[in-house]
């Protein structure tokens, strides 16, 4: 019994070494992954994108809303020295304006309440250099989308 003692302590130990490796790592993997993907699909860094409206065929991740649009901005605060300015533009339905640094934590919410919301995105108050910026608004219909997608040709992603 004393032979397996031995074995099993270093089998324990690796297992928990490698799960705390996994749970320390899989965060920025997870977040590279979605940085690179959206810039595949034509996101640009600095710059919001509305994705299609969200139906079975169109849709990119495990269940999104499909009554929401979606705005996508990547940022990298190492090429923006003097911050990042980033601006929802004014909706009547709800709307949310969302930053996520590069471990996929959500930083900084912000509620559109029918108003234009304003950020200053700099590494004073971003915890990473890099992430991404949603914009999510209400627009369970083909009319209610078409409305959002004019609406989101004034939002701003961009280098100050």
């Amino acid at each position: 019994m004393k032979r397996f003692l031995g074995p099993a302590l270093v089998a324990a130990v690796l297992g928990i070494a490698v799960h705390a490796a996994i749970i320390y790592l899989a965060p920025q993997f997870i977040m590279d992954r979605a940085y690179t993907m959206l810039g595949e699909r034509g996101t640009p860094v600095h710059g919001f994108q509305l994705s299609p409206q969200m139906r079975p065929d169109t849709q990119s991740v495990v269940r999104p809303s499909p009554d929401l649009a979606y705005s996508g901005c990547r940022f990298d605060l190492s090429q923006a020295p003097d911050g990042l300015l980033v601006r929802m533009a004014a909706f009547d339905g709800y709307s949310s304006l969302s930053f996520f640094d590069a471990q996929t934590n959500n930083f900084l919410t912000l509620r559109g309440n029918g108003e234009a919301q304003e950020v200053t995105l700099t590494n004073e108050n971003s915890p990473s250099n890099k992430g991404i910026i949603l914009i999510r608004r209400l627009a369970p219909t083909e009319e209610d989308y078409m409305k959002v997608a004019e609406i989101a040709k004034s939002d701003i992603c961009e280098v100050q």
